[in-house]
């Protein structure tokens, strides 16, 4: 079922030669690898994927595998249109930076002065804050997940966006403390640009960016119900096959793009020449945020500026119920990488880190392994293995002991001294204090760019069957105006909200418990012993508050 673009031209196949030789590999093989990357999904009954790769604004490669359309026999092909996910975001911040370019407005606002619904937390929250994810604004799909109502049960509209941030009575951390992945901060922005510029969030993105460079096919699902033609269809696997799994939403901003992979490129090429509002654009484009410590994070407007294999990349991937895109530019070699599927289970920056490989050729350098690091003895390796606390959030840390090394999860921990250990091959850094009362270091994680944290040592909590009598009752939060029943039944903990809803509490350390899809919940105690309240981590929400309101309820 591969489906390819026309025949190429001469010249394109003159091109195409050229860049075999510069990847030493002829083209045949640069596509047979293509191919197998996307092999899985190479059939008429399966989803799939379109992709389109150019060097220098000269196009290599354009191919597209499975079906749009399941139901009536429809192949995807590299005109197929597909949803970007959160590839959305870089059309956004440029929205935003068309306006300021125009001097309607600055990054450095307080999103108050165009947005007063958002509550006033003492320190501003900048447009540049939630473009680049560093505001601290809790992200409302997850707060309307804990109410019951998630992004793929109610068709929400930009008005619930605003509802639910008006309600909230806290942020994640301070602005500028740290990055946490927010979609608040992108419908905000795109409500910003409808107030600012004084038309539709769509129609500005139509004039002012989509028909002045000729992306014909681009255009926000700001109204999920349209007629899109040669729109795909969305899947998700199931026992039985695939299951369709389309957004239902009319919020967009955060996501909702829809295009095609030769619009991708266009887009690309326009953040690479200036051609979109010259080179303060492509500047203001790729403005790195930094946090309030004077670290410099990857994160720009909508766009991620790291190193690949050893190169300069700039990428960005996307998701949205059962689509998913990649966008990648790797500007030292002149190359574009444009990928969108419609299949849930294609996990898209592995996808465009494996053909951005095929192209880049010598000029990527291979994964990078674990150390073999310093040998510690089994005491010291023993001092170290645990269950831990992050001191903020109370999220649970383990370290196990496996085999005579340590792990976090699947990836072993390299000692480079006898205090300082590496996570895999990551940049990530556990740093081991000294040991407390407990017998236990304190642990100090450093994630190199975007945060750092600080655990200490806990115990496994094995609740006897009359300790859960403590944490019962019925508990409300105004912030997700939710209520949760807290009972013991059958000789487990359970957490219930209406209409139906039951999720088990599975005990992590004192007084917290995780909660499936729910989150996980730690406890306050009063002076009786009894539950006063908790907090509960979901996502990407740190500390959502929840206040007994009484001993039991229905």
């Amino acid at each position: 079922m591969t489906i390819q673009s026309p025949l190429p031209s001469l010249a394109s196949l003159l091109l195409l030669v050229g860049v075999a030789c510069a990847c030493s590999q002829p083209p045949s093989e640069a596509d047979a690898r293509v191919d197998e990357i996307f092999a899985q999904w190479d059939s008429s009954g399966s989803p799939g994927c379109a992709l389109s790769v150019s060097r220098a604004g000269n196009p290599l490669l354009s191919r597209a595998w499975g079906m749009a359309d399941l139901e009536h026999g429809i192949p995807n092909t590299p005109s197929t249109i597909f949803e970007g996910g959160s590839l959305a975001k870089q059309f956004t911040s440029a929205a935003v930076i068309l306006l300021a370019l125009d001097g309607k407005l600055s990054l450095d606002d307080d999103v108050r002065t165009y947005i007063p619904e958002v509550r006033d937390y003492g320190k501003p929250v900048t447009l540049r804050r939630l473009m680049t994810h560093t505001s601290g604004m809790r992200d409302w799909g997850s707060v309307a997940s804990i109410s019951g109502w998630g992004r793929g049960a109610r068709s929400h509209r930009h008005a619930h966006v605003l509802d639910i941030v008006s309600r909230q009575s806290a942020l994640n951390f301070e602005p500028g403390h740290e990055y946490s992945y927010s979609n608040t901060g992108y419908n905000l922005l795109a409500v910003v640009v409808d107030r600012v510029s004084g038309m539709p969030f769509a129609q500005f993105s139509r004039e002012r960016i989509f028909e002045p460079l000729g992306m014909s096919d681009t255009q926000w699902r700001d109204d999920y119900r349209r007629l899109v033609p040669r729109r795909s269809t969305a899947y998700s696997a199931s026992d039985d096959g695939f299951l369709i799994n389309r957004p239902i939403e009319y919020v967009h901003g955060n996501g909702g793009i829809l295009s095609t992979v030769g619009d991708l490129q266009i887009w690309n090429a326009a953040l690479t020449d200036g051609r979109l509002g010259g080179g303060e654009f492509v500047r203001m484009m790729h403005d790195r945020a930094t946090l309030n410590d004077g670290r410099r994070i990857s994160y720009a407007g909508g766009l991620q500026l790291r190193d690949f294999a050893g190169v300069p990349s700039i990428t960005h991937t996307g998701s949205t119920a059962g689509y998913r895109g990649f966008i990648g530019r790797y500007p030292d070699q002149q190359l574009s990488i444009a990928i969108l599927c419609n299949v849930g289970n294609a996990n898209p920056g592995a996808l465009g880190g494996q053909v951005a490989r095929v192209f880049l050729g010598d000029a990527a350098s291979p994964d990078p392994e674990p150390g073999d690091g310093m040998s510690l003895s089994a005491a010291e390796l023993e001092a170290k293995a645990g269950l831990y606390r992050e001191v903020d959030t109370g999220d649970p840390l383990r370290i196990a002991l496996e085999d005579g090394a340590l792990r976090v999860g699947s990836q072993p921990l390299v000692a480079h001294s006898a205090s300082e250990f590496q996570v895999g091959a990551s940049e990530r850094r556990l740093v081991f204090g000294a040991a407390t009362d407990g017998g236990r270091p304190t642990i100090d994680e450093y994630t190199g760019e975007y945060y750092d944290n600080t655990y200490e040592p806990v115990e496994q909590f094995a609740p006897a069957p009359g300790q859960l009598d403590a944490y019962t009752g019925t508990f409300h939060s105004d912030d997700a105006e939710t209520t949760l029943v807290v009972a013991v039944e059958e000789g487990r903990l359970v957490a219930k909200r209406r209409p139906d809803a039951v999720f088990e509490l599975e005990p992590v350390y004192e007084h917290a418990f995780n909660a499936g899809g729910l989150g996980r919940l730690r406890f306050d105690l009063g002076a009786d012993g009894r539950a006063t309240a908790f907090g509960m981590r979901q996502g990407r929400v740190y500390d959502m508050r929840f206040q007994r309101v009484a001993d039991s309820g229905g």
